[in-house]
């Protein structure tokens, strides 16, 4: 994580390796097509156009997301200066999209100075929160390589200002959580097996208050944890249940978070192809975002009880592997045929819904890598919101929106469950492959239970199979590799059920 400083110097005379102005397209029917310059206002004029004509010269148009480095300006303090595009409107996404942009490109300069426009805290919180997403790299296998860069100056107005102050620094601990997130999913799965997540999630509680709980292989057998047990089986490394608790006094309320948190997925005997298997380290994502939400929640001090269940679990063929047309036995007693394997995350999922469900939370959401049909009807950028509840759906919906990361409403046709039907337990774990994301959220709604007044616990399900990994070129503050996405969105729903 980057160190994230408020300063009022001008740009003229901050200290730093490189500097960060935006760009925006030229004005419909001006003479000249050349972008706008935006920010820097207090550079010599002729700075600013010795900036606008490199522009031009490297055709630069001010379209969000470009970013163009020009080196050393007469009147500029710094040795490099990154033009960053805006575009014509932007919202508080696209600057923190455009501020990941300029600092990932910025990788090798130590310090870096953002003179955008920063009316108010909330767009200040956008740009410092972008930023230091922009300044990360996974570098725990690599012996060289640019270093991110590791400081962020936003210049303001009123850097004392309280509500700046808090805007950076609560854009300092979410963007740290889905750093933590990233380098989880990023880890090679050999490093990362079930109980090395568990260590993991124990590491990043000290400190913060928060409780936890593992549930080794024996006190899974125990407590009938029948999903999480069968889908690990087939490895040599045994599942792990991980439950992380927020509890401060006077809760506003109880929100349950489960993640899925399978360290490797090769579909166990239902086998995936050799292709498939290449990002499927990734799998664990789902948990990976509900460890480092529920941290982040525990770290801004949030005054609501926020559960965090991680269902861990390799997926490996062996000799002691479930096979198709097992039965297992979940816990809370539901019996599934399991048809596919590969079908696993729902199936340690269902373990842990029925366990969250029993402390009848005011709402779960539970985040996973789930279906390859995700990534057919939504893509690699845009995650699915299923749930049994139209209004909770919408509050997710509106998290994620004020976060700026992208999920779109799905929905839950009652006649895809009849699919699911089994000759010989109470359910399968497959049913129709059209409309594959759905049938398996309808499989999860099985395991939702119900509030003290006997309705359904408000749920949603959120499918990050596709935006969970990068593995094209990096654009704005998302990187190759773990996204964390879902991060944000599960701590913005925390915030706003707290202020509720």
């Amino acid at each position: 994580m980057p160190r994230l400083l408020l300063s009022s110097k001008s740009v003229k005379s901050v200290s730093v390796d490189a500097l960060v102005l935006g760009l925006v397209p030229a004005p419909a029917g001006a003479k000249s097509t050349a972008p706008v310059l935006l920010g820097g206002e207090d550079l010599p004029r002729a700075t600013r156009t010795a900036l606008a004509e490199s522009a031009v010269a490297l055709g630069a148009t001010g379209d969000a997301g470009q970013v163009h480095l020009v080196p050393g300006v007469s009147g500029a303090a710094t040795r490099l200066v990154a033009l960053v595009g805006v575009g014509p409107d932007a919202d508080l996404e696209t600057l923190r999209r455009a501020a990941g942009s300029a600092v990932r490109a910025l990788a090798g300069s130590r310090r870096v100075a953002l003179a955008l426009p920063l009316p108010d805290a909330a767009t200040v919180a956008a740009v410092a929160e972008g930023a230091a997403l922009g300044a990360y790299a996974f570098t725990r296998y690599r012996a060289a390589g640019r270093e991110p860069v590791a400081e962020v100056t936003l210049l303001v107005d009123k850097p004392r200002d309280k509500a700046v102050r808090a805007a950076v620094d609560r854009a300092g601990v979410v963007a740290d959580a889905v750093h933590t997130a990233r380098d989880l999913i990023n880890t090679a799965p050999a490093d990362l097996a079930p109980a090395d997540l568990a260590d993991a999630a124990v590491r990043a509680a000290e400190g913060t208050g928060l409780t936890v709980r593992v549930l080794d292989e024996d006190a899974l057998a125990a407590g009938g944890y029948g999903g999480i047990l069968g889908v690990g089986q087939g490895s040599s490394r045994p599942p792990r249940l991980v439950v992380l608790e927020h509890a401060p006094a006077r809760a506003k309320g109880h929100l349950a978070f489960v993640g899925k948190g399978i360290t490797f997925d090769s579909g166990g005997l239902s086998i995936k192809p050799a292709a498939g298997m290449e990002t499927m380290k990734s799998d664990m994502s789902g948990a990976a975002a509900v460890l480092a939400a529920v941290r982040a929640v525990a770290e801004l001090k949030l005054p609501i009880k926020v559960t965090g269940w991680l269902a861990v679990a390799e997926n490996m063929p062996s000799g002691t592997a479930i096979r198709p047309s097992d039965v297992l036995t979940m816990f809370g007693g539901t019996t599934v045929e399991v048809l596919n394997t590969d079908a696993e995350g729902r199936l340690v999922l269902g373990d842990a819904l029925v366990a969250a469900s029993q402390e009848q939370p005011d709402a779960i959401v539970d985040v996973a890598t789930l279906t390859g049909a995700q990534v057919v009807a939504l893509g690699n950028r845009v995650s699915g919101v299923m749930g049994n509840d139209d209004t909770f759906r919408a509050a997710v919906l509106a998290a994620a929106e004020r976060a700026g990361e992208s999920f779109w409403p799905m929905p839950l046709p009652d006649e895809l469950r009849a699919t699911l039907d089994s000759p010989v337990a109470d359910l399968a774990n497959i049913g129709d492959r059209a409309g594959g994301m759905l049938v398996a959220a309808v499989f999860l709604r099985e395991f939702v239970g119900d509030s003290a007044a006997g309705t359904p616990i408000p749920w949603a399900h959120l499918d990050i199979a596709g935006p969970a990994f990068a593995t094209g070129e990096p654009w704005g503050y998302t990187h190759r590799g773990g996204t964390g996405v879902a991060v944000r969105t599960l701590v913005a729903l925390a915030e706003d059920h707290a202020r509720a």
